[in-house]
């Protein structure tokens, strides 16, 4: 059974994002105990640490179950760490507008004439700290290709990719190398296949190849 690696964790927390900015702790302060301590009896560990720089997108994968994301939520509140990811703007409509905000939510306008990425690359650039976790896969069945809309963000926005990731084979939930994207796709999706390729999902064969569309284009063409 393996414990969190404390030490690790609070020495190399990541810059706190501005009180305006990052999603509101609140209540995960008291459930961060609790947090640690359930990952702990089932035998799950904490690996690494989230970078010390102010914006980035996590990717999260592989993805294949719901189990995913409570794990990360366990992980997010052990560490105390103020993740952002992406939800509709109807559900900011409302009673759940405050809690969503407070969880960290950033609301997409689907239907404007901007697309997703333009939004978030908007986003990056109104905020001085954001850490905006992205599942690519985008659905937790074999798919042909990862959405890549997690690349062209950190590309138009210019900040890193980190390569999260959550291993059942080794009951890790960790955070390895930052990713600067070059807008050479191939090359860098290369360095991303090589990184999750000794990562086990919970259901190994709901996971599809790690590759982009852009990379099935034949050279040259977008």
């Amino acid at each position: 059974m393996h414990g969190l690696e404390w030490k690790k964790v609070e020495v190399m927390a990541a810059a706190p994002l501005p009180i305006t900015d990052r999603p509101r702790m609140g209540i995960r302060r008291f459930l961060r105990g609790p947090a640690r301590a359930i990952l702990y009896l089932a035998g799950w560990r904490i690996v690494g640490a989230p970078p010390p720089i102010p914006r980035y997108v996590v990717i999260a994968a592989p993805h294949t179950s719901n189990w995913d994301g409570i794990l990360m939520l366990l992980a997010t509140t052990a560490l105390q760490y103020p993740l952002n990811f992406l939800m509709k703007d109807s559900l900011f409509r409302g009673p759940l507008g405050p809690v969503a905000r407070r969880l960290g939510g950033i609301a997409v306008d689907r239907r404007r004439s901007a697309n997703t990425v333009e939004q978030i690359v908007a986003a990056f650039r109104q905020r001085e700290a954001m850490a905006l976790a992205i599942a690519p896969e985008g659905t937790r069945r074999p798919a042909e290709c990862w959405r890549s809309g997690f690349y062209h963000i950190a590309l138009q926005a210019g900040v890193p990719i980190v390569l999260g990731y959550i291993d059942y084979a080794r009951r890790e939930i960790g955070f390895g190398p930052v990713l600067w994207p070059t807008g050479d796709v191939r090359a860098d999706m290369d360095r991303v296949r090589a990184f999750y390729a000794d990562k086990i999902a919970r259901h190994p064969e709901r996971v599809g190849p790690i590759r982009l569309r852009e990379e099935l284009r034949p050279s040259g063409k977008r």
